[in-house]
């Protein structure tokens, strides 16, 4: 074998080999329950589980074609993002399970004004078993700062 035909056997095992490290890497993740449906958002691995932190240019592409509940947990009421299905007190999500999907697989979109209560829910629901929750980063503060209306419904 000359010089050649050896170097281009070493590039081509190399090419391989970072595919097959690819590979790996991008699948790394799919046995493990994560609470994604697509390459959208930030998994947080918190103590029992996941969720997924997606930003309001992400929300905003899900509720063009919204199949699931849009949840805000912010108290005291200051606004909403349209669509959105129930308010549920950040402090009162145990209390108010029964407004939630049975299924706890199904996919549930926490937001609030500024992120932390829709965090601490997320954090909360992830404890109680479920596995799909996506919170809305920055909540409602980056929803705005992204371009997107806040309406101002009556008080729920």
């Amino acid at each position: 074998m000359n010089e050649k035909q050896m170097k281009f056997r070493a590039t081509l095992f190399i090419i391989l080999a970072m595919y097959a490290l690819l590979l790996a890497a991008c699948d790394s993740g799919a046995a493990n329950n994560a609470p994604r449906s697509g390459p959208l958002g930030t998994r947080v691995e918190i103590q029992g589980g996941a969720y997924t932190n997606i930003s309001p240019v992400e929300l905003n592409a899900l509720l063009a074609n919204k199949n699931f509940p849009l949840i805000n947990v912010h108290i005291p009421y200051e606004g909403e993002i349209d669509k959105t299905d129930a308010f549920i007190a950040y402090d009162e999500i145990e209390k108010n399970l029964n407004k939630l999907p049975q299924d706890k697989s199904a996919q549930l979109v926490l937001y609030c004004r500024s992120g932390r209560m829709s965090q601490i829910t997320a954090e909360k629901l992830v404890q109680l078993g479920y596995s799909n929750i996506w919170n809305l980063d920055r909540g409602m503060l980056g929803w705005e700062q992204a371009g997107f209306p806040i309406v101002e419904k009556q008080q729920p």
